[in-house]
């Protein structure tokens, strides 16, 4: 796409680059339209912007810890709903090591993503061998069930009315990132035909949030061929290659993985840091303006952030600003090692998000003060 050159306006002390070479002292923050694809203004600050001491009202940074989700959940659409809005819901899932039923999703694409356990998940299609970094894309109205090896943990990400499909790369191409030839679907093999019987099965149809049953006397996976180009893919985290660039800091939207109506998710893998002196290590703080972002964290070290294990996810609602803890502000141009050590599904909303109802202790009440250890402000 071609693009006008545009002459913004500076005032004061700023730098001419954002996210590198800030003017000493300050902290940098973005103010921008349309999730970093839009006008954007930086602003630099001579204090975190971070820095609040105290908080009143529902628009404040939330956290989950999702393993204390304790309760294994037979079917799919027993998963609690974490957050939800007209065109989105995010679940969380402790399948069973068998489903003794297929679920078929009537309301959207399912993206099933695997954060704990391995097993084999058999379709309409076929069956597919799944493990931990799986992302199983599953078209709509696709009966499917799943048989563990290991306990699974998974996200259950549900795109209501809309279809998931691949980013606009751009000028990188269409091979960046990841290639499509990545993508693995479902097999007509050995495992797949042995499961076919002749003894009643049950599907379980999800459609307006609501599940009918229907039983056959026959197991409905029973297909011997198909043909076409709509199927369940699945692609592992560690076959994603994160865009990168030595000398500045890439914005989320860099690393998008796939986009349904009115929300995107988007991976975050390991990666080299920044080699520039001048440019920013951390992610730069930003207003959320427009979206509202949701964080899920898989494995590794999540260097942006403390107190954040692998099984919690952060909410931050459209509204105000937020970035680092103040333990990588610390690093934010000298970090600690060479490189990320970080998986993360990163979903960003066009519409606000409900929360669900979680049990107690889900939630860290404390989240909101997080940031409340500022480095003090340079002179």
């Amino acid at each position: 796409m071609r693009k006008w050159i545009s002459l913004p306006r500076i005032a004061g002390r700023a730098s001419r680059q954002a996210h590198a070479d800030l003017p000493d002292g300050t902290y940098e923050r973005e103010m921008g339209k349309e999730g970093f694809f839009g006008p954007a203004s930086h602003m630099y600050h001579r204090h975190p912007p971070t820095g609040w001491v105290d908080w009143e009202g529902p628009l404040r940074p939330r956290a989950f810890d999702l393993t204390k989700l304790n309760r294994e959940e037979p079917s799919p659409w027993d998963a609690v709903d974490v957050l939800h809005n007209a065109h989105v819901r995010f679940r969380f899932w402790r399948a069973p090591m068998r489903m003794d039923h297929l679920a078929r999703n009537g309301d959207g694409d399912e993206l099933v993503f695997i954060h704990r356990g391995r097993g084999h998940l058999y379709c309409d299609y076929g069956h597919l061998e799944v493990r931990a970094g799986d992302y199983i894309v599953l078209p709509r109205s696709t009966s499917w069930r799943l048989d563990c090896e290991e306990p699974v943990l998974a996200l259950l990400i549900e795109a209501t009315g809309s279809s998931y499909m691949l980013p606009d790369k751009g000028m990188v191409g269409p091979h960046a990132v990841f290639d499509p030839a990545m993508f693995d679907v479902p097999e007509i093999d050995e495992a797949f035909t042995a499961q076919q019987d002749e003894r009643e099965w049950q599907v379980r149809i999800k459609r307006r949030n609501l599940v009918s049953t229907v039983t056959y006397p026959f197991n409905p996976l029973d297909a011997v061929g198909w043909k076409g180009d709509l199927a369940p893919v699945r692609i592992n985290v560690e076959a994603i290659r994160p865009l990168m660039s030595h000398r500045y800091h890439l914005p989320p939207s860099a690393h998008t993985t796939f986009v349904a109506d009115r929300f995107v998710i988007c991976t975050f893998c390991p990666r080299p840091f920044e080699s520039d002196p001048g440019a920013l290590k951390v992610p730069f703080f930003h207003n959320n303006d427009d979206y509202d972002e949701v964080l899920f964290y898989h494995a590794g070290d999540f260097f942006s952030r403390d107190n954040i294990d692998a099984g919690m996810v952060t909410f931050h609602p459209c509204g105000f600003t937020h970035g680092p803890h103040p333990k990588a502000l610390t690093r934010a141009f000298a970090p600690a090692k060479a490189e990320t050590d970080e998986y993360a599904v990163m979903m960003d909303t066009r519409d606000a998000l409900e929360i669900g109802e979680l049990p107690p202790g889900v939630e860290w009440s404390g989240y909101v003060q997080s940031w409340s250890a500022q480095p003090a402000p340079v002179d």
